[in-house]
This record gives structure tokens, sequence and C-alpha cells, in this order.
């Protein structure tokens, strides 16, 4: 009598665990030359691959566009390693002899690496990067969605891993996925970090999981074009980012919000680069298709075109439209055009100066996506700097596009697809995640001064008490070279203060 799936699936995992485990025990005394060289090794291997599994990618998911995602798998690849390379992570990293202080890198262990559909094999790329670098093992659990690109993508790694000396085991990934195989692979103690990249309820089953996590939220970032922007390269940064890969990188705009006194302009260069305003009825219909009944994005407009969502929502759309776009007075969780859409679909805001603007883009970051990425196209340094000062966001960037910016594709943050959202967003970290947030550092510190060279340095006074006094060299004595005479009056002395 065979196993059932679900038991099959958690027995599959824990032995991935336990092989993972005992692999990076031996990775583990690599050193950071032969551990770069495995890095080097899997990045080469993987951009060589970059276009085979793109098109895997989204002939499984039917998410995006292929020739985007090569593009993601050599951000997840090459980029990352370009990146990385020269990090320290392994053994003595930092020296400080004037201070006194050394920091060691210390693998976490065995990273539990959860892939989203949206960008499988990239984020399979990016993360055993990353967790090797650090000297870590990794487990990867696949969404079942992706499930035959992300398989293919291990396949490579674990090729080029084996050629390149890496110990049988240290990358292992998910063949049954099931729940039961995803809630053991959290909840296992063997599990040094989660790296939770996804849905929110995966990310918060990440961190319940009682393990330490590092989990990124949803994103709903909005664009402001500020009066003094240029406004035709303004359009072309937000259109050139909501339409890459069909807008499936989290960090893309969801809304674009700009001033009264310029909002002919951008309307007029929105509909010139491809952008199509819907009337009331028509952004009804595709309303009904952006949120499900529970209130989580559709998934059937996720990485889809603007002509494929308006067909899906049976309205009519000029020839050649890169981006749906809806008129918008109100934020809240009822009104799908305020959430994130993952697909080439655009909220507009219209107010009337920069501090309305600040205002609206804060409410907009709060129904949704706080602690993640927002936009902001201007060339006024003071209005830059009090949206740096408060936006509820990771990452405020500047006359980019979102979604390659908050990746660190065309700015200098850390090429990433895990984006950390801070406390605010409810993460461990505002960071874009680097194999530096994979490793724990041993401090070394030796002694620069003693406990009385510290009081008299800040005049405390000596509590009355008897003091230490070394007893002769050649005496009997016991507790560190105390007489007998020496304790029986310290005894005397406390017992006497207890008294008092």
């Amino acid at each position: 009598m065979g196993l059932d799936m679900d038991l099959q699936s958690i027995q599959e995992v824990r032995d991935l665990i336990r092989n993972a485990k005992k692999a990076q025990e031996e990775f583990s005394t690599f050193d950071q030359r032969r551990v770069d060289g495995i890095v080097k090794a899997i990045a080469e291997a993987c951009a060589a691959n970059a276009e085979k599994l793109a098109k895997m990618a989204v002939e499984e998911t039917g998410f995006g566009i292929w020739q985007d995602k090569v593009l993601k798998n050599l951000l997840g690849s090459t980029i990352t390693y370009e990146s990385i390379k020269d990090m320290k992570t392994i053994g003595v990293i930092r020296e400080d002899g004037e201070k006194g202080i050394m920091e060691v890198g210390v693998p976490m262990g065995v990273i539990a690496a959860l892939i989203p559909s949206t960008n499988p094999t990239s984020t399979v790329m990016y993360k055993t990067l990353i967790s090797l670098k650090a000297g870590n093992g990794i487990v990867i659990s696949p969404h079942p969605g992706a499930k035959k690109c992300i398989l293919e993508t291990v396949k490579v790694i674990q090729e080029a891993a084996r050629k390149a000396g890496v110990p049988e085991g240290l990358i292992g990934v998910i063949q049954l996925t099931t729940l039961e195989a995803t809630d053991t692979l959290l909840k296992d103690p063997n599990i040094g970090v989660i790296l939770a990249t996804g849905g929110e309820a995966m990310v918060h089953a990440a961190y319940s999981s009682g393990n330490s996590a590092i989990g990124v939220g949803p994103g709903n970032g909005p664009s402001f074009i500020e009066r003094s922007a240029n406004i035709p390269q303004a359009v072309r940064r937000i259109f050139d980012s909501k339409t890459f890969d069909n807008g499936t990188i989290c960090a893309s705009e969801q809304s674009i919000v700009t001033e009264r006194c310029i909002e002919k302009q951008v309307v007029e260069e929105v509909k010139r680069q491809g952008g199509y305003f819907m009337d009331e009825a028509q952004t009804a219909k595709v309303a009904g298709f952006i949120l499900r009944d529970n209130g989580t994005m559709n998934p059937k407009i996720v990485g889809k075109s603007a002509q494929a969502i308006a067909d899906m929502a049976g309205i009519q759309i000029p020839k050649g439209t890169r981006v749906l776009v809806s008129r918008q007075t109100e934020v809240s969780k009822r009104n799908p055009y305020t959430r994130e859409k993952l697909c080439p679909i655009l909220a507009f805001f219209v107010e009337e100066g920069w501090q309305e603007a600040c205002e609206r883009s804060i409410q907009i970051l709060q129904n949704e996506g706080a602690g993640h990425t927002m936009t902001i196209h201007s060339e006024d340094t003071d209005v830059i700097r009090e949206f740096a000062l408060k936006k509820p966001v990771s990452r405020l960037l500047v006359n980019t596009p979102g979604a390659l910016g908050g990746v660190g594709g065309t700015t200098n943050l850390a090429p990433a697809l895990t984006l950390g959202c801070g406390a605010v967003g409810g993460s461990a970290t505002s960071d874009n995640i680097t194999p530096m947030n994979l490793i724990n550092i041993r401090r070394v510190a030796c002694g620069v001064t003693e406990l009385s060279d510290i009081r008299k340095k800040y005049n405390v006074p000596v509590a009355d008490t008897v003091a230490y006094q070394p007893g002769p060299a050649n005496s009997t004595s016991n507790d560190g070279g105390l007489t007998a005479e020496d304790v029986e009056a310290i005894t005397r002395a406390v017992l006497a203060r207890l008294k008092g």
C-alpha cells in the first residue's frame, strides 16, 4: 500500500532538508575563493540558459513576455553575480586592529526559498546565488503553477554546481508540491531562514512558522509626476515599467498622481504613448476582473497585455493600446484600482499641488503596499526631499522606471528579486536582499579598557564593599586566590550589611 501524496511530500521535504544540512556542513568548510568559483559557475550556466528558461516560464504560466523574462533571468544571474562577486562573506570579513574588532561571517545553514509564479526562473537563480555566496544550502519550494520551469532551472543549477564541486544535496527542490510540503519546509527546526517571495498569505505563513524569515509584502507604488518634471520622459519611464513583462514586478507603478496645473499635458502624453483612458462603463467592467470575491488579486489578469484584459472584460480599446488607465478620486480596499495590479492597468489621480499629491500617495500606500516602493518624477530637489522624509516606503525612486529601478536594474540599488518592506510593511528588513542578509556576523572584541578606568572617566563612585585582595602566592587559598581569613571577613561584612 503506497503512501498518500501529502505524506510522500512531507517525507520528501524532510529528506531534502536532512541532505541539505549535511551538505552545508561540508560546504561551510570551503574558503571564500572556492565558494566564489562555484557561484560564478552557476551564474554562467543560468545566463547560458536564460532564453530557454524564459520561454518555458511564459509557456507554462501564461504570465508576461518571454523577451523581458530573458532580461529578468540575466538580472537573477549575471547582474546579481557582478554585484555580489567581491563581497566578503566567508571566514574573516572585516578587521579593525586599532579598535580590536574582528568580524566573522557565519552561514545561517539551510535556506527555505519560496518561489512565485510571476518571476519563477529568475527568482530561483537569484536566491540560489545569494544563498550559496553566504555559505548556505538551499531547499526550493516551487509555485505549483510554475513547477515545470522551476524544476528545469534547478536542474541547470544543480548540474553546474556538481561540476564545480558542490556537495551533493546542497541545492534541493521539492518535486511533490503540496501545501503540506510547504508547511513542513517552513516549520522544520533545521531551517536557518526563510526567503518568502509571493502572496500576502504565504508571507504571513512564513513569519508565523517559528523560524526566522525575510518576507516581501505586496507592492502598490504610486508614481508622482510633479510640475517640474520632463513629462514625456516621465510617462515613457512609467510605461516602460508598467509594460515590462506585462507588469509582473511588484515594484512597478500602480497609480499616476499628478498636479492640476499640468494635468492637460500629462493626459495628452499618456494618450500619445499608448495609454487609454477608460470611461465609467469600461472602468466598471474591468474592475470586475481585477479582484476575486475574497478581495485578492485575480490571477487571470496577472501578466496579461492591455488587449487581453480588454477582451476578457468585453470592452473595445484602440489598437496599439499599451496601458489601461482609469481616473479615480477615492482610495479604499474595495476599490480595485487603488490596489496592486500586476498587469498594465493604472489608476490616475489629479491633485491641486505637491502637498496634496504627497498625502494622496501616503493614502495609496497605507491602503496596500506600505514599506515597498514608489516613484517620483521631478527636478525640484526640495519636493523630492519632502517625499523622501514622509513616504512609508523602503525605496523612493527618482526619475526612473519603478520595476527596473526597484530591483536595481536602472539604479545603483542592490540587484534583487526580494525587496524588503521594513517594519511598516511587516518585513524583517527594508533592504534589497543580498548575501549579507543571509549570514550572521560573529564579532570578536578585544578588551581595550578596565572597569576602574570606566568608573574614573565617568566619575562613578565605587560601592562600599570589601575589595578583592589577592593572597600571598604561597598561601593556602580558594575562590581565585582569597585566603580563608579573606573569605571569613567578606562573609561577616555581607551579613552585617544584610542585618542593617
